[in-house]
């Protein structure tokens, strides 16, 4: 018996040894295998202007792909979220695209601008193989002929003013609604088709005041806007400044007009950051907030991963890894290859679909945006955003 052992130590060690050449054999396989995970490439801003969203999109990524693979993934396949930080830059968020896609077989992808999505597009165009979203609301991204695997996660630039002009229109039949924007592309997007539409409700615009995207001194434009006496006044184009500005001035000037803004100015943060002038400012949100107490498991998932509040940008980044695994989802179920165009096809197949409340209703993806939104308004005793309208859908 004895004499046995060191046969089955040297049998043990041939057949170790065999595995090991066999594993490195088999290494181009695993390399395949590794390639079968779904892939979401990232051109986020964690440095730069952009960064305090970009931060937030970033978690919220990361967040709804721990916890899809931590149920198992997509059919038995792992998601995989490879970001590049791109400070906001057209040019290195390119370059970070094609790091990342030629180092990766790359399904899904978040893009950091309407510059890098209207750049890149092409690209995807050629590739064949990729959906994209990121984020920019931009109306022009809203075409599914000129951007057909793109998409936007909520309503776009001017559908943010429809749902706004829809909520005045009710509250306040045949009202003056003033728009100020900022001299920049993001600025100018939604104002003609907006004024438009203004009047087809019954509304008129008595101002359009363009300013620089930066402006400090805006004196000059609010006398302008003092003498139109808008009963309501819609920023856009900005974050932050001028509005604060624009607000204290025209209150004291003895303006009564209602102040409200888009979606990157209404995070709950930036809103904070008004001060006074803050309370009562509304605008349209697509998402529920963070600390949104009405029912919604998603939230309270979040709540229980990050405790602390999570801004508008995380919502939204967390919500475009949801849609982005529900597409490929869709279309592994339906035995097809995951090509731009078949995950496309499965995005616009989502109808009635629950978000977990992250959107306050079920959402119906037809183009390329999710036309729902809701008003806030801020309550700054509270410190936070509350509700000041239901969820309105335009399709």
């Amino acid at each position: 018996m004895q004499s046995d052992k060191p046969l089955t130590m040297r049998r043990r060690s041939l057949v170790l040894g065999s595995a090991a050449a066999a594993a490195s054999l088999a290494a181009p396989g695993l390399a395949q295998a590794q390639a079968e995970d779904i892939v979401i490439g990232g051109s986020i801003p964690m440095t730069g202007v952009f960064a305090f969203a970009g931060i937030g999109i970033n978690a919220g990524i990361s967040d709804y792909v721990k916890i899809v693979n931590d149920a198992g993934g997509i059919k038995g396949r792992k998601v995989r979220y490879v970001p590049e930080d791109t400070g906001y830059k057209v040019d290195v968020s390119v370059a970070a695209f094609k790091k990342i896609t030629s180092q990766n077989k790359v399904n899904l992808y978040y893009g950091d601008s309407t510059g890098f999505s209207k750049t890149i597009n092409p690209e995807l165009d050629r590739n064949g193989n990729i959906l994209m979203a990121g984020a920019s609301f931009a109306t022009e991204l809203n075409d599914p002929k000129k951007f057909p695997n793109q998409f936007l996660v909520g309503p776009d630039y001017t559908e943010m003013f429809g749902i706004l002009l829809r909520h005045i229109a009710r509250e306040k039949p045949g009202a003056k609604v003033a728009f100020v924007y900022s001299d920049s592309e993001f600025g100018r997007d939604p104002i003609d088709e907006s004024e438009a539409l203004a009047k087809k409700l019954g509304l008129s615009v008595p101002a359009k005041i363009m300013t620089p995207p930066g402006s400090v001194d805006v004196s000059t434009e609010v006398i302008k806007l003092r003498r139109a006496a808008p009963d309501y006044t819609i920023f856009h184009g900005y974050i932050l400044a001028p509005i604060p500005e624009f607000i204290q001035q025209g209150k004291q000037q003895g303006m009564t007009s209602k102040w409200m803004g888009t979606f990157w100015t209404m995070d709950s943060s930036t809103v904070m950051k008004m001060g006074e002038a803050g309370d009562g400012f509304m605008g349209v949100m697509p998402y529920r907030y963070y600390y949104d107490t009405e029912k919604a498991p998603m939230l309270e998932k979040i709540r229980a991963m990050r405790p602390e509040y999570q801004s508008t940008a995380y919502t939204q980044g967390f919500l475009t890894a949801m849609l982005f695994v529900e597409s490929a989802r869709r279309t592994l179920e339906a035995g097809k290859p995951l090509t731009g165009a078949n995950l496309k096809a499965a995005l616009n197949s989502i109808k009635d679909f629950d978000t977990g409340g992250i959107i306050g209703k079920p959402i119906t993806i037809k183009g390329n945006s999710i036309p729902v939104g809701r008003v806030y308004r801020a309550d700054m005793k509270a410190k936070k955003m509350v509700p000041a309208s239901d969820w309105i859908a335009l399709n």
